[in-house]
């Protein structure tokens, strides 16, 4: 027998709590000085979710037995829209909590889930995902890491890139290829690793707005127990697409709920600092990203209601990560009007920095997480149900494509 669904006096408690929870400790990131690695950023992150887990509101719909809150997708959406009104903490957590949580969870076996799930949920590990190569990265099932079984223990080889705060996770989700006799799609599988072993060398990538939270890693003999496999042998594409569902519904949804236009807010606020709020085009321009902004909101409000309706995350979520891609391309172009050339010629500390700094960093939102081009696709294909692609590898053993270094097996 089901439980009861919460009444209304206790979702408005639960509604006061959160408020309360909020107004001490959702006060912001406070960083002295830049953080190029989000070590400063990720302490603060982990701190919040601490206390969050502390008080009881830190995985809310997960089971109790594994750390969660066990509550309901009602008591998640009065969280999600109390947030939205409050700084986020948990700018770092997007793939510890919104893809390896729900995959652990979904795909884990029960000692998996026990071992695992509570202290991702608590932030006393972070997690990562590894998927891309230097020759796999829109065509991720072209990748060459292997794992090859030794007894009770797999053996990976290979190297990822593109990997978001490996240099600060204790664990990653990594997809490696099992059988290379059969189509590509068809012969990887799904590992946990240890981010410590000493078999994997993380190196930093320097990316163009200062950062480097994206990092190469190389597997070199790695060692990992039988057991760390995630789900089915050699179903390791079926769980990364589920993976990259999930995914694109964390990066196009957010952490928060309800209606947020932030980018829209920033721009207004600094039209009417530099009295251009009454220019009638410049008005007409951030009406229509105060739109964008809305539109994009609801769109992350229906995946979330389907996700309340206990379906896994479908194409659809596609629609948010496209959406917001795009929005941020109208960001860089108001940006650049609004405030000028402080934004291309900056000192450290003037107010053209933060700008700056968004609009280079705004550039990856239509590549990670797949690009614009393969969104398109996706939607294209199982959204509006468009012929596919032509596939000329299709049913070709991987052993015999010419994919990436591989020359031969």
């Amino acid at each position: 027998m089901s439980e009861a669904p919460p009444t209304d006096q206790e979702l408005s408690d639960f509604r006061a709590t959160c408020r309360a929870f909020l107004d001490e400790h959702a006060t912001g990131i406070s960083l002295s000085e830049p953080d190029p690695r989000d070590h400063a950023t990720i302490a603060q992150n982990k701190a919040f979710q601490g206390l969050l887990a502390d008080a009881g509101l830190a995985g809310l719909t997960y089971p109790k037995e594994y750390g969660g809150a066990g509550l309901t997708k009602a008591h998640e959406a009065i969280w999600r829209e109390e947030y939205s009104k409050y700084p986020d903490m948990t700018t770092q957590l997007t793939i510890s909590h919104g893809m390896c949580l729900p995959m652990l969870s979904e795909y884990g076996t029960e000692e998996q889930k026990e071992t695992y799930v509570a202290d991702n949920i608590a932030a006393r590990t972070v997690w990562c995902q590894m998927f891309s190569e230097p020759g796999a990265g829109s065509d991720v099932a072209s990748l060459q890491t292997r794992a090859d079984l030794d007894g009770d223990e797999w053996i990976i080889n290979g190297q990822k890139v593109w990997t978001t705060l490996a240099h600060v996770c204790d664990y990653g989700i990594v997809i490696a290829r099992t059988d290379h006799e059969v189509p590509k799609h068809a012969g990887i599988s799904m590992f946990i690793v240890d981010m410590h072993d000493p078999a994997i060398e993380i190196r930093p990538i320097h990316q163009i707005d200062g950062g480097m939270h994206f990092n190469e890693v190389f597997f070199t003999d790695l060692r990992i127990p039988k057991d760390n496999l995630l789900g089915p042998l050699h179903e390791g594409w079926r769980l990364a697409t589920a993976m990259l569902m999930y995914e694109r519904v964390a990066i196009g949804t957010g952490s928060t709920g309800g209606i947020n236009t932030p980018h829209s807010k920033r721009l207004i606020e600094h039209a009417r600092k530099n009295g251009r709020l009454d220019e009638p085009v410049l008005r007409q321009k951030l009406m229509k990203l105060h739109c964008e902004e809305t539109a994009k909101s609801l769109i992350s409000m229906r995946t979330r209601a389907e996700l309340k309706a206990g379906k896994t995350p479908g194409p659809g979520g596609s629609l948010g990560k496209l959406h917001g891609s795009k929005i941020l391309r109208d960001v860089r172009s108001l940006a650049n009007e609004l405030v000028g050339m402080e934004t291309d010629a900056w000192m450290e500390g003037d107010r053209g920095q933060w700008w700056g700094r968004l609009i280079l960093g705004s550039f990856q939102a239509g590549i990670a997480g797949g690009t614009d081009e393969i969104q398109k696709n996706i939607i294209g294909d199982r959204v509006l149900g468009l012929p596919r692609e032509p596939s000329v590898d299709k049913g070709v053993p991987f052993k015999e494509l010419r994919v990436g270094t591989q020359k031969e097996i």
